[in-house]
């Protein structure tokens, strides 16, 4: 966090104690040191490696963390080459590049920061946060690429006031979190009148078939495991089973029956539809089935469902469809 970021975001409510300073490029950069909170001295945050920490640096998004700095380049455009977060970002969120400029954008639960390096390109102001150590990643890579502020923080407790921003932006999360209604509420409380929120949600079928969603055959067992042994587990089966998953895959409409309880039984992503590359193709399966074995709450819904959750606060526009990770819901404050 550089002193400038602290001057505008936090001066008013916390006093800056024993900061250590490094002058890089110019500026002053805030390495380590304490936020006290003005109305409750008791209350501090600690500052390490330029980070502020409002959580506990571990907690029950730690296989987040080490899944996004283990893979801190994998999704992004600008490592990988390609569109495919820039699209994805702007056909879901239905936001307009020049909507963005200048504006002040919260990104909840940033990732590695595939989304950060979007928004900061069309020269919005992002404060981007995530529960997990994911977010060195994300400031290791997109620190230097705009007006951007880092934090690790609990979305039920965010340190901004109500109505602070123009955008909010939540993709991947919510579902992920102990109370995915309460998350919501707490993020919308954070947008501006006339401000827009984004968010997307996994779907949660109405006729669900366990073939078509494997993770939730293993994640009462998975969700018990190590996060690090875990990863290690997916590293060694998804080498050996991804050639079989892509050939079952593709002969199923031969011997659906046959196809479907044999893939049901292994969880894996197949993504034929990325590069043939075939070493780029095992490193996204290795990351998504971690990603879906991993995390410790995994609440999906329906459409119905997520309508009747959003429409509930006060709203000028909302729409509610099938999109990203499964749904989106765009609402205008």
């Amino acid at each position: 966090m550089n002193k400038d970021h602290f001057d505008r975001y936090f001066s008013e409510r916390y006093d800056l104690i024993d900061p250590v300073i490094d002058s890089v490029m110019g500026g002053e950069e805030i390495i380590s040191g304490s936020l006290v909170s003005k109305s409750d001295s008791t209350q501090s945050t600690m500052i390490v490696d330029g980070l502020p920490r409002f959580v506990e640096m571990e907690n029950y998004g730690d296989n987040f963390g080490i899944q996004w700095n283990k893979f801190s380049q994998t999704q992004l455009d600008s490592s990988r080459g390609g569109w495919v977060s820039f699209d994805r970002f702007w056909h879901f969120t239905k936001w307009q590049p020049k909507e963005l400029y200048g504006k002040r954008i919260l990104e909840v639960g940033s990732g590695a920061g595939r989304f950060t390096e979007i928004m900061l390109a069309a020269g919005a102001e992002v404060v981007s946060f995530d529960l997990s150590s994911a977010v060195e990643a994300n400031r290791k890579t997109n620190q230097e690429k705009g007006d951007v502020l880092f934090f690790q923080g609990d979305i039920y407790n965010i340190p901004f006031p109500d109505e602070s921003f123009d955008f909010v932006f939540c993709y991947g999360v919510l579902q992920h979190t102990p109370d995915p209604e309460k998350s919501f509420k707490s993020i919308y409380g954070k947008l501006k009148p006339s401000g827009k929120i984004s968010i997307d949600w996994y779907m949660k079928y109405s006729r669900p078939n366990w073939w078509s969603t494997p993770k939730y055959l293993w994640r009462p067992i998975t969700t018990k495991m190590d996060p690090k042994k875990l990863l290690k587990y997916v590293e060694w089966y998804i080498p050996l089973w991804l050639p079989i998953d892509t050939l079952l895959k593709k002969t199923i409409p031969r011997i659906p029956w046959i196809g479907h309880i044999i893939l049901g039984l292994v969880p894996i992503p197949c993504y034929n539809f990325l590069d043939p590359n075939y070493a780029q193709r095992k490193q996204v399966a290795i990351m998504d089935t971690y990603d879906a074995l991993g995390a410790c709450y995994d609440y999906p819904k329906t459409l119905d469902e997520l309508k009747d959750m959003v429409v509930k606060y006060p709203h000028q526009e909302v729409d509610v469809f099938c999109g990203s990770n499964g749904l989106v819901a765009n609402l205008t404050k």
